[in-house]
């Protein structure tokens, strides 16, 4: 089985080859960020699976938050390739949990953690962020977390 971050080599590799100039760009930008993350620190290192995981759902985010700041300025042409970029990055990130299924999860932790207001959210974010780490962006479960402490 390949690694992710071979993966993206290859799809590199093909980008180019196939003249794909959006895809190869951002996979490029990626990699490079990935490189980046190795040689943090004291020494270089390999990055495991789930290091590179998260190395592209940080650059995924960059390019939604840059899609945003591109729209609330009106150039919409610049806030579409953004998405375009977010999109290629999204086909290498694992599928994101549900609404519902998210809700779950949180449900589940505030019965454990044994929760009534809003004062517990650290102790349920701190059960619930290992189980949807890399399926559940940070925001959601917080606002999933607030409702569910406070009934909405």
């Amino acid at each position: 089985m390949t690694t992710l971050k071979e993966r993206l080599r290859e799809d590199l590799t093909a980008a180019i080859k196939a003249r794909d100039e959006l895809r190869s760009s951002t996979l490029r930008l990626t990699l490079t960020a990935l490189n980046r993350a190795e040689v943090a620190g004291d020494e270089k290192r390999e990055l495991s699976d789930a290091e590179v995981v998260q190395v592209v759902q940080g650059e995924a985010k960059k390019r939604r938050d840059a899609a945003t700041a591109f729209s609330d300025a009106g150039r919409t042409e610049s806030a579409e390739r953004e998405l375009a970029e977010g999109a290629v990055l999204a086909e290498y990130l694992p599928a994101q949990l549900s609404d519902e299924q998210l809700a779950a999860v949180v449900a589940e932790a505030v019965a454990e953690a044994g929760a009534t207001g809003p004062q517990a959210m650290g102790a349920v974010m701190k059960i619930v962020r290992p189980k949807v780490e890399g399926l559940a962006e940070g925001g959601r479960v917080a606002a999933a977390v607030k409702a569910a402490l406070t009934g909405r």
